[in-house]
């Protein structure tokens, strides 16, 4: 985990991105790959007018990434950490997904409700179903990602234990990880395997399981989270439906509602 993918936009995450994405290429010894996306406008209505009014919006879009590429790289150069910049129009997603073929960290926030666009929850959607590579999804307000305390949610299926797989660099970073499985009885994998998995790793994490068949689990997540001090949370995600990809309930109110950092796979 050595290759740390960073989306660049000018919004009300990007802070909180790059705070999340240099601290966790610092922890890592990686590199930062910046992907700098302008994103082109979608006019409905007049073909002329709409052109028109498309080439102003994406003039003023391209002079905005400018001055904010202008302004990152300069930060960046006083910064710690190796790194580089592309340069991409189209949308978010695409830009994304396109960049991430040797990534295998991709740092996004998790902002759903957003006017105007971009909307971080079908980025996030699109780029993890997609991109299969595990996205960091950390709130706007982050400030420092802190790597102390590692809480893995695990419900015993095939995306939880490749997000713990995935992010064995990073849990090994930790000074203490927790498996906490909420038991339903359609887990296929017990949370002591996850354990020892780790442990070949030299990750002694400590198993947290409660039988709770009526309480929704991001709500038992949560709880556990602030009783348990976490820093952040690993945690599988479920794309779901023909024609639009979009994280399942739980997922969804994780993004939602965790003030943590959610470290996703698919």
């Amino acid at each position: 985990m050595k290759n740390i993918l960073l989306l660049v936009h000018e919004d009300a995450g990007q802070e909180a991105r790059l705070q999340a994405a240099l601290d966790l290429t610092r922890a890592l010894g990686g590199h930062l790959r910046c992907v700098d996306v302008s994103m082109m406008p979608a006019f409905a209505g007049d073909y002329y007018y709409g052109a028109i009014g498309e080439a102003m919006v994406f003039a003023e879009e391209q002079e905005r990434e400018s001055k904010n590429k202008s302004k990152l790289e300069a930060r960046l150069a006083s910064e710690d950490v190796s790194w580089d910049w592309v340069d991409y129009t189209g949308s978010l997603a695409q830009g994304v997904q396109d960049s991430a073929a040797l990534a295998d960290l991709i740092v996004l926030n998790r902002k759903l409700d957003t006017f105007p666009y971009p909307d971080m929850r079908e980025v996030a959607s699109q780029v993890l179903v997609h991109g299969r590579r595990p996205v960091v999804a950390v709130p706007d307000e982050l400030d420092h990602f802190a790597l102390g305390r590692a809480l893995v949610a695990w419900d015993g299926q095939a995306s939880s234990a490749e997000a713990m797989r995935s992010c064995v660099p990073l849990l090994a970073l930790a000074s203490e990880v927790e498996i906490f499985m909420i038991r339903d009885g359609a887990e296929q994998i017990e949370p002591t395997e996850a354990a020892e998995y780790l442990s070949r790793h030299g990750i002694h994490a400590s198993v947290m399981v409660i039988e709770d068949g009526l309480t929704a689990p991001d709500y038992l997540i949560a709880a556990e989270c602030a009783r348990w001090h976490a820093d952040y949370v690993v945690m599988g995600a479920y794309g779901h439906g023909r024609m639009m990809e979009t994280f399942g309930g739980v997922t969804k109110r994780m993004l939602a509602d965790s003030k943590l950092p959610l470290i996703l796979a698919h």
